[in-house]
């Protein structure tokens, strides 16, 4: 089975209390449901059409497992502290090769 990668780009913050509260819940809901946090942090260089943004990615098993992450109850939690305007991200799930 291919693990699959929960991948986040942050285009901005808004409100950067809504983020850190957010934080303390979504690290500790992500890690219980299986997810190794694998890059967190601000872009190193950016090539091509890339963007100078917030990066966050993340490893499960497999992509059921990191839907299952996503729509858990611990993780629906976080996004109620991150509520909807404190942020602006591109978030997505992809399954890993081979």
């Amino acid at each position: 089975m291919a693990k699959a990668y929960w991948i986040a780009f942050y285009r901005s913050i808004k409100n950067a209390d809504a983020l850190a509260a957010y934080a303390k819940l979504a690290g500790p809901a992500i890690q219980a449901a299986g997810g190794k946090f694998l890059a967190r942090g601000g872009t190193a260089k950016t090539y091509e059409a890339g963007l100078n943004q917030r990066v966050v990615v993340i490893e499960f098993e497999s992509v059921e497992k990191a839907i299952a992450a996503h729509d858990g109850t611990g993780y629906q939690e976080a996004l109620k502290a991150l509520g909807k305007d404190a942020v602006e991200r591109d978030m997505r799930i992809v399954e890993g090769v081979g």
